[in-house]
């Protein structure tokens, strides 16, 4: 029912397409984890995957999803068996037996006792009596009737095992029913002979068919091909049913079928269909098996249903799995997931869909020059931005001051203006502010009445103009992967630069490596960066690369800040070499040291953040404090990026 609004809206029943009540994709949060774990050491390929693996806050992932499978894979086989039909046959053939024996009994004539022998001789097999019994005239009734009963439950179960639904439109069969089957088996088994012979005309030819036995495929195929696909798809889980059963009861079950409808006809039809269909699809699987279990039994459509539920089954976490190439979200059978797991699962799949597709739709991930996938500049800005409203949080729970949003607070106009927040004491930009209120106020219907809101504001933003040369030195040895400093090194070098990227754009921010050897490197480049097994922590290169980036800004002011959880232990050489050893030799020491003079030559101010408790690194870092004037900071590491910011935030406040 829809029911009219006086406005003329309507409202229905929702029936397909996203669900447009359900909450938003949460890109940010998205694309916090993405970068978390690129940071920890993961490709941005792997990273997807495992984000879509886990899932988000609001929406189960592939891995919660998979494990729903293969719980409902489980239930089926352990609740359900196969015997079903063959217990069904047996009652009904005793119920039988017993209603003609009843009558037999008070008869007094020769031709009652020899009906009784009749009876007593009845072969031991179910098959065989149901068999013998073809042509015997029934006394009682009610035993015809459940003999009868057999004959139309065999032809029932055969056809549904074979045809989605039919189980279920024959419940009372008559012969002319028979006939049409008889008749759409017959012509069903000349299209596809047709099909495979190459027939010019099988389009007609399936038309012809399809306008004449359609009742017969709800699934209504386009094509000769889709009617094929459906009825291999069927015929090869009823064939795999009869696969999980004991040879016994494969035995039983080829008797009984000659009996179906007491059609011997049929049962031929059938298997010259099953024998096309298998000659036409030998990729479907004709061959598996299945172990059921259970107390539950089950009938030969009901099997053949159970069968194709567990392909089903199986395709969609094979699709969950995405471990094929060129695997996409997009590849899930929404319809399957429906059938097997309900609508709940399938906004699940639909929304990791959507989550996967926005992020390269909206130009977070793209593809580098060798082809591999990588963060863009658009996503690492978001991360930035991220990074750093963690690390002043973090900055101001350790000191109770406020978000240090003060970049540029006197000097000249950057031309950029930013929303203000509360306990901003900078100007404001008058004319973005009245825009901003005439645009807000324009489509509330006020005529010409202004008003400003709090939301209006925006501060214009100035810049200093002295200026600051940076270098971060960031040590890349294996202690900082083993220790898990690995993220916390990273975070703080995005939060810095993002800092100085979009607060101080005038300030000139160098990142350096420092391993066995020291590198500039650029941020992309630091955040993909992988920990490798490398002995050797070489302050030594990472100051002399640090020094050459203070002398290309002259006037600037100087600025060190170096982080590391160990003493130098490698040194370069003219050549270029690198020297290692542990304990470290006193001319690494000495070339460390006589590096670090040379920037305080340079009026460097140099920071050195210490993690851990090493006492030669103790030693050693407040040996370079004291030469360069500098000072040691000593924070754990989830405390890292709030000190290096808050550090340099420090020194630039003296500028």
């Amino acid at each position: 029912m829809t029911s009219a609004l006086p406005e003329g809206w309507s409202y229905g029943p929702w029936h397909d397409g996203p669900d447009p009540l359900a909450a938003p994709v949460d890109l940010r949060d998205a694309l916090d984890e993405l970068g978390r774990d690129v940071m920890a050491g993961s490709s941005p390929r792997s990273a997807l995957e495992e984000l879509l693996r886990r899932g988000t806050r609001n929406t189960q992932g592939l891995d919660d999803l998979t494990r729903r499978l293969w719980e409902r894979r489980r239930e089926i086989e352990s609740r359900h068996n196969l015997d079903g039909t063959l217990r069904d046959v047996q009652r009904l053939l005793d119920e039988a037996l017993a209603a003609e024996r009843h009558d037999l009994f008070p008869n007094p004539s020769d031709e009652a006792r020899f009906k009784e022998m009749q009876l007593d001789a009845l072969p031991a097999g179910t098959a065989a009596a149901v068999r013998e019994l073809a042509n015997y005239e029934w006394e009682s009734s009610e035993a015809r009737q459940k003999y009868e009963q057999i004959r139309e439950l065999l032809g029932r179960e055969l056809l549904g095992s074979r045809f989605e639904g039919m189980k279920e439109a024959l419940e009372n069969t008559t012969p002319e029913d028979v006939e049409r089957i008889n008749e759409m088996l017959t012509d069903l088994n000349a299209l596809l002979s047709a099909h495979a012979q190459g027939h010019p005309e099988i389009d007609g030819l399936f038309a012809e068919f399809m306008a004449k036995h359609g009742e017969f495929f709800p699934e209504n195929p386009r094509n000769v091909d889709e009617l094929i696909d459906v009825l291999a798809a069927r015929a090869a889980a009823a064939q795999r049913m009869l696969n999980s059963m004991t040879p016994e009861q494969r035995a039983e079950l080829a008797q009984l079928s000659q009996q179906a409808f007491g059609s011997p006809q049929l049962a031929q039809q059938l298997a010259n269909l099953d024998a096309q269909l298998q000659a036409l699809r030998p990729g479907e699987d004709w061959t598996g098996s299945e172990r059921m279990s259970g107390d539950d039994p089950l009938g030969l459509a009901d099997g053949a249903r159970a069968m194709s539920d567990l392909a089903e089954l199986d395709a969609l976490a094979e699709q969950l799995a995405q471990s094929y190439p060129g695997a996409r979200l997009e590849d899930i059978d929404l319809d399957a997931l429906t059938r097997q797991l309900g609508d709940e699962a399938t906004v699940d799949a639909r929304r990791l869909s959507e989550l996967e597709r926005q992020l390269r739709d909206q130009g977070l991930l793209e593809r580098a020059p060798d082809g591999s996938l990588q963060l863009s500049p658009k996503a690492l800005r978001q991360l930035g931005q991220t990074a750093l409203s963690d690390v002043l949080r973090t900055a101001r729970g350790q000191s109770g001051e406020r978000d240090a949003a003060t970049a540029g607070a006197a000097g000249e106009l950057s031309g950029s203006t930013r929303p203000w927040q509360f306990g901003d004491t900078q100007s404001w930009d008058v004319s973005r502010t009245v825009r901003n209120a005439v645009l807000r106020t324009a489509g509330a219907g006020r005529g010409g009445s202004v008003k400003l809101d709090v939301a209006d504001v925006e501060i214009a933003e100035t810049e200093h103009r002295a200026r600051a040369a940076v270098a971060l030195l960031v040590d890349t040895s294996w202690s900082m992967v083993q220790e898990g400093r690995w993220l916390p090194m990273k975070r703080t070098a995005l939060a810095l630069h993002q800092l100085i990227s979009t607060r101080y754009r005038n300030d000139a921010l160098q990142l350096i490596t420092f391993g066995r050897y020291a590198g500039v490197v650029e941020l992309p480049q630091l955040i993909g960066l992988e920990g490798t097994w490398e002995q050797g922590t070489n302050a030594h290169h990472a100051l002399l690369l640090a020094g050459r980036h203070l002398r290309r800004h002259p006037d600037a002011q100087p600025v060190v800040l170096m982080v590391t959880d160990g003493e130098p232990t490698a040194h370069l050489e003219p050549d270029g070499t690198a020297e290692f050893d542990y304990p470290p030799r006193p001319a690494t020491l000495r070339k460390t040291v006589a590096e670090v003079d040379r920037l305080a030559k340079l009026g460097a101010s140099l920071t050195v953040f210490r993690l851990g408790d090493d006492p030669r690194l103790n030693a050693f870092v407040d040996l370079l404090a004291r030469r360069s004037g500098g000072r040691v900071l000593a924070p754990d590491a989830d405390g890292l990026g709030a000190a290096v910011v808050g550090d340099y935030l420090r020194t630039r406040r003296k500028l």
